[in-house]
């Protein structure tokens, strides 16, 4: 199996499919990754491959990463990078040579691999939003490789993605719902955790602690995060509200404008929002923290965040986007984009956190890696299986 990433750079797209690639490498199938990009600058954050966990985590559990060495300031679909040289294009077709099945990390490197010369080799493609009209020109591409027939299927984490995908053209029958899981041996309640976090940032043992994991981008309403947390924190005196992601960090000058707008000359409030940028213990964040809250307006399918913060504890807080309400039915609260309805949900949260417990674990399995990866492994083996089929000849006239 051949996985093209766009690049290493932090989301939970590239989480996901890099833990499935761990997880099959683990149950036996070989696997490589190949990056279009070395290094991307987005969010306000210079992000190298080498420095990316993802990229770590994959080559200390033995697959091998290579990459075609572009550098990119935009890799969101924005730009479009359809053009290749010739030895990039040739280290492309090493990499599909020696595979059975390729892989792509959502539609962008379709660009490269809808390229004329490259092996014929079925692809599948992991789909990981619900606005598919949204990312410039990855719908077309997915719509030419998919006239082209080089696509055997499509991976959806969230049936909100099934349901815009299909709406947007994609053939119904080629689009295949496998929800987002995380390790739960990683993302679990963790009391020495918590009390060891908290005590390292200077938080007190019973403050209330909303965390907010997101990149800074457009799509997660960062205006209206801020706008709830100086609604929140207005009201509880102890309350911290912590800031985690690529651009989430003091060096992003968009960030400290926005705090600025939402807070004003209130600095006592202001101070009590920690903006941590981008952390390699997730795990830790969330079992410290009481609510994990997102403030989408669009994009979303099945939000990384909500599922890792539940699994540690936290009580979700989420926009009505992509499949955020359906994860946290029963063990959360869904809210209009409004600062007070958020910030009353977040008190609601707090107070409810205990209550929540039993259902929050009762869940676990529902979020599993192992069933996440084992219906990954069924459905690339049914692709390279059909794949494998001789193809029937044509009757003699």
């Amino acid at each position: 199996m051949l996985s093209v990433y766009e690049g290493f750079f932090s989301g939970g797209a590239r989480i996901v499919h890099s833990d499935v690639v761990l997880g099959l490498a683990e149950g036996g199938q070989s696997h490589q990754v190949l990056s279009i990009h070395g290094e991307v600058h987005r969010e306000a954050t210079r992000q190298r491959m080498e420095d990316d966990p993802c990229y770590r985590s994959l080559t200390a559990g033995g697959v091998v990463v290579t990459s075609l060495g572009r550098t990119a300031g935009l890799v969101d679909g924005t730009l479009a990078a359809n053009v290749f040289s010739g030895p990039e294009l040739a280290g492309t077709a090493r990499s599909m040579a020696a595979a059975d099945v390729v892989l792509s990390l959502k539609e962008q490197p379709l660009a490269l691999l809808n390229q004329a010369g490259l092996p014929r080799r079925p692809v599948v493609v992991c789909l990981h939003r619900s606005d598919p009209e949204n990312q410039g020109p990855a719908l077309d591409e997915l719509k030419a490789a998919i006239a082209d027939g080089t696509v055997a299927a499509c991976v959806c984490c969230a049936e909100s993605t099934r349901a815009a995908y299909e709406a947007a053209g994609v053939p119904g029958e080629l689009l295949h719902v496998i929800p987002n899981g995380v390790d739960l041996l990683r993302f679990r309640p963790d009391a020495a955790a918590r009390q060891a976090f908290r005590a390292c940032l200077g938080i007190p043992a019973a403050a209330p602690v909303v965390v907010f994991a997101a990149r800074y981008a457009a799509m997660k309403n960062v205006p209206l995060l801020l706008a709830a947390a100086r609604a929140w924190l207005a009201r509880e005196p102890e309350g911290r509200v912590l800031l985690c992601g690529a651009g989430m960090d003091g060096a992003n000058p968009a960030l400290t404008a926005d705090i600025g707008r939402a807070f004003g000359a209130d600095r006592g409030l202001a101070d009590r929002v920690r903006p941590l940028g981008v952390r390699r213990d997730m795990e830790t964040v969330y079992a410290g923290a009481d609510v994990v809250a997102l403030t989408s307006a669009s994009g979303e399918a099945a939000p990384l965040c909500l599922i890792e913060g539940m699994m540690c504890g936290a009580v979700p807080v989420t926009t009505d986007v992509g499949d955020s309400a359906e994860i946290v039915r029963g063990h959360g609260f869904v809210t209009p984009p409004d600062p007070e309805a958020v910030a009353r949900a977040w008190t609601a949260a707090v107070a409810g956190r205990a209550g929540l417990a039993p259902a929050l674990a009762a869940s676990r399995e529902r979020f599993s890696r192992t069933r996440m990866i084992a219906a990954y492994a069924a459905l690339l083996d049914g692709v390279h299986t059909r794949a494998s089929r001789p193809r029937a000849l044509p009757e003699p006239r």
